[in-house]
């Protein structure tokens, strides 16, 4: 479903008498700006040197970042699997798992392993939920990822649910080396453009840098307040 504004000329009208505006405007030109330094940060950087960058800063993070082929993807991810115990899993219903050559895994291996796993289903509405709470790893994939700060950015839909990376215990993110961007000025110009060629942006995006982190009291930093307490990227060299 497409958003709607609603009352967008009332409002518009009572803040231009608020701000003693003889008219009202139509439109808004994008002001142009002399200096951009957010366009520069990194900018120079092949995506090689981009991967090194975003692992240095997950050394910051509190994140474990391993690198992969994509024809080893599927034994990475189940070293990872089994280094956090194994299950409950729940991951997205995401045709990219197929791709990457994860099928014989999720369908095969894992319950040979007696590994529970669950695939997100729209269908079932809220039961996702509770299956997700009792899930150990959440596997998901990063649709852009900032090499500046370590952040996986994920697109909810239908079939993403946004609860997959921050109920379960662990989380687990591929992440393409494709998708690493320098920082979140890319991101922004990508989802805008996305929108610009028609589109639907998703109801949720999740910035995600690492294990959920706090420090509110006294300064003292706890991990998992508001999230997993240990994270996983899987850099899928696809390039």
């Amino acid at each position: 479903m497409v958003g709607k504004i609603q009352n967008r000329e009332t409002f518009i009208r009572q803040l231009s008498s608020r701000l003693q505006r003889l008219s009202t405007p139509v439109h808004v030109e994008r002001p142009q700006w002399r200096y951009s330094p957010q366009h520069k940060t990194l900018q120079n950087l092949s995506q090689d040197e981009l991967l090194v960058t975003l692992q240095k800063q997950c050394t910051r993070i509190n994140t474990n970042c391993v690198v992969t082929s994509s024809a080893d993807l599927a034994m990475t991810l189940e070293k990872v699997i089994d280094d956090y115990d194994g299950g409950p899993i729940m991951t997205w219903q995401d045709e990219r798992f197929d791709a990457y050559g994860l099928t014989e895994l999720f369908s095969n291996t894992l319950p040979k392993k007696q590994i529970e796993l669950h695939t997100w289903d729209p269908t079932i509405g809220r039961d996702n939920i509770s299956l997700v709470e009792k899930a150990n790893i959440g596997i998901t994939i990063s649709d852009i990822t900032l090499a500046e700060s370590g952040t996986a950015v994920l697109f909810s839909n239908p079939h993403h649910g946004r609860t997959v990376s921050f109920l379960p215990t662990k989380s687990i993110i591929l992440i393409p080396k494709s998708s690493i961007v320098p920082r979140m000025t890319q991101a922004a110009i990508q989802i805008r453009e996305r929108l610009q060629n028609g589109e639907t942006l998703a109801s949720c995006v999740n910035f995600i840098s690492g294990p959920s982190n706090s420090a509110d009291i006294e300064m003292i930093l706890v991990v998992g307040v508001h999230g997993p307490i240990y994270m996983t990227y899987i850099i899928i060299d696809d390039l």
